[in-house]
């Protein structure tokens, strides 16, 4: 896609997409998660860490009350059928978009663990009616009331029919008990969420223009990737978005034509963030040499599915980093040496998750 002396200029343009460079920030966590559209979510604290990354001076305490007392963020699977963090009023079209390519995919995993048609849909509804008698739940809890029908409360069968609620719109994940997610009827969590927004076409084309404002310059090949839709189809949204007059091409690299307002940003460098494991940044594109040197790949994809959290400057890993014992002291650990302005930004980076992580207790003195 790229001449190797194009890749600085790629990755800091990227890096500016993702409000990851810059001096690109998001004022809130909505804000964040709107301005990149999706935020990769497996783990609850890394989806964290993925929004104060991206966020100016967020708090842990701020970032839980988009998702659970505003209700403006929502955690669920949408992409390639694994966790994301997207906005709510997107939930809707975007699982129907989505979901039905995902549900075809996962048939063969349903017929290995003796999920019939027949046995989904009577947990879908036995989930359906514990949530809406007991309010949120954990998976341990609905893993309790599905045994009640002779479903094995071990293993993944739990988590594949949980899942499947959620890809048909029945529910998404609610608030943290304890540190541990719960999941809700997601027509009460979010009752606008059964509007129908976009469709079809429409809705190809308007996922599409969300991935290229968070993510361009990219490719055609970058956006079926990310989005887990069959080529065919991602190649038939870059052509209405081509139609529309909607995107620039420059050789396969495409961007919008009209670009996102960048109000309020500095483009002072470097611009060093310190991203959680599984970053979107690494996770939205096809390759991954325009980010990350292939003399250090195996330092950040050490193998198992494991993508390990990242110092990123100006676009582009230079490390990785780790929480210590007792999560409070950040180790990172450079793939050369740092210069000292460098590190500083990294020492301020470091300290900035840990106030995250571990905020100072609230007063209640008057």
């Amino acid at each position: 896609m790229s001449h190797p002396d194009d890749d600085d200029s790629l990755s800091r343009a990227r890096a500016r997409a993702q409000l990851l460079g810059g001096g690109r920030r998001g004022k809130t966590a909505e804000d964040v998660v709107r301005r990149v559209f999706a935020i990769q979510a497996q783990d609850t604290t890394a989806a964290g860490l993925g929004i104060r990354a991206r966020g100016q001076d967020l708090t842990a305490r701020a970032v839980r009350a988009a998702y659970e007392q505003d209700r403006t963020i929502v955690r669920n699977w949408f992409m390639r059928g694994t966790l994301h963090t997207i906005p709510a009023d997107d939930v809707g079209w975007v699982t129907r978009l989505l979901a039905p390519r995902v549900l075809a995919a996962t048939r063969h995993r349903y017929r290995d663990l003796g999920l019939t048609d027949d046995l989904r849909h009577r947990t879908d509804a036995l989930i359906g009616q514990a949530l809406a008698a007991h309010g949120p739940l954990t998976r341990a809890e609905l893993a309790e009331r599905l045994a009640v029908i002779g479903v094995d409360p071990t293993g993944q069968t739990p988590f594949h029919l949980i899942r499947h609620a959620a890809l048909t719109g029945l529910l998404c994940h609610g608030p943290l008990r304890a540190g541990e997610p719960t999941y809700v009827l997601l027509d009460d969590w979010l009752p606008a969420a059964g509007e129908r927004g976009p469709t079809e076409d429409a809705a190809l084309e308007e996922l599409a223009r969300r991935y290229l404002a968070a993510y361009a310059p990219a490719t055609v090949d970058d956006f079926a990737c990310w989005s887990g839709l069959a080529v065919g189809a991602a190649r038939r949204a870059w052509q209405d978005l081509a139609q529309a007059a909607a995107i620039v091409t420059d050789g396969d690299a495409t961007v919008l034509a009209r670009r996102p307002e960048d109000t309020g940003d500095q483009a002072g460098s470097p611009d060093v963030r310190l991203l959680p494991a599984y970053d979107n940044y690494l996770t939205g594109y096809r390759t991954r040499q325009e980010s990350v040197d292939a003399a250090f790949e195996a330092r950040v994809w050490p193998g198992g599915g494991v993508i390990r959290p990242t110092v990123l400057l100006d676009g582009q890993v230079v490390g990785t980093w780790a929480r210590g014992s007792g999560g409070r002291a950040i180790a990172v650990d450079p793939f050369s040496p740092l210069a000292a302005q460098i590190q500083v930004e990294v020492d301020r980076e470091a300290t900035a998750i840990t106030r995250f992580l571990h905020p100072p207790p609230v007063s209640t003195m008057a």
